[in-house]
Formats: C-alpha cells, structure tokens, sequence
C-alpha cells in the first residue's frame, strides 16, 4: 500500500532541499519511480519540480536532470542564480525557488485536494496555512534525523512522511549511481 494520498493530488519538490535531505540519509531519489507511485496511487494532477540553474556557467551539471524530469512529466520551473557579495567580500550564489513554489501552490490549491510537498524549508510554513484555508490537506515529506525539516513547517503540515521510510519504494543507492551520473545540487 502506497504511503501517498489519493485525492486529487499535486507534488511540490523543492529540488535542492530534496536533494540535501536524500543525500544526508545516503540515496538519491529515482524520479521516475517517485513520479509513477503517485500515478498509480491516485489522481495526479500535476508536478513541479523546483530548481535554480547557474546559466552563467558554460556546461551546466543540472540540465540532464532538468531534461529528463520534462520527459519523464514533471513540470519544471527553473530560474538563474545570482552572486552576490556579502559584507564580508565573500562570494555567494543565491537562487531561492520559493516564490515559485507558493505562486503555484495557491493557483493550483481550487483544483486539488492534497498537495505532497518534499521540502523542509521552514519559510513555506506560510504556504502550507493558506492552502489549508482554501481546503488542501498538506503532507510534507523530509527527515528529522538528521534534522532537515523545521520544526514548525512539520507542525503544520496535516502528515509528515519521514523520508528515510521511502527509501526502498523511491530511492536509488549512491554508490549504485555511476561517476557520469549528475544530480541536483
């Protein structure tokens, strides 16, 4: 039995959160696998995945991944990185998708009745109450060991799904993948 919803259901992957958390509990996520799990679970009716892409850069390690996710049905929304500098004359890349999410989240909200959200970003705690107030049950899917999800975004949700618990159903093993292998960063 599948640990998903059955509803009307649409996925939300915070793409570099998801990635931290398999890689902090030593897999990789097999998307595909992910994706036809909800198909056969119920009634999907869309998923995002959600990353910002370094355009700048002349190779960019993410666009196999980015590529396959759009043949395999995911609708990906990408954005580019900036670089900043912060006060101390460190360099830094920010690319925060949040935004997008929660603008897709609340359009989508009349038209699901549960929304799976893979993240553990404790800033979308915002989201997942409006969505609630519009009817939408929210499960959140991430780890509290080794503490990925914030306290208060597993609080609100109305399920959490511990992520290492989905390993054998989603996961791939690190050390199957093979060196070429790219995977979000």
């Amino acid at each position: 039995m599948s640990p998903f919803p059955v509803n009307r259901t649409a996925i939300f992957i915070d793409g570099a959160n998801l990635h931290a958390t398999a890689r902090a509990l030593g897999f990789d996520i097999d998307y595909r696998r992910l994706l036809d799990e909800f198909k056969r679970s119920g009634n999907l009716v869309r998923a995002f995945y959600y990353t910002a892409i370094a355009e700048y850069r002349e190779h960019v390690p993410l666009r196999p991944l980015i590529d396959r996710l759009n043949y395999d049905g995911y609708t990906v929304v990408t954005k580019a990185t900036r670089e900043i500098i912060d006060a101390s004359g460190r360099r830094k890349i920010k690319g925060s998708m949040d935004v997008e999410l929660a603008v897709d989240a609340m359009e989508l909200a009349a038209y699901i009745d549960e929304m799976v959200l893979f993240s553990g970003d404790g800033v979308l705690r915002s989201l997942v109450e409006a969505v609630q107030r519009r009817g939408v049950r929210v499960t959140v899917v991430s780890t509290r060991r080794p503490p990925m999800i914030a306290e208060e975004l597993r609080r609100r949700a109305d399920a959490f799904i511990e992520l290492m618990e989905l390993r054998e159903l989603l996961g791939r093993d690190q050390s199957a993948r093979s060196p070429a292998r790219l995977k979000p960063p």
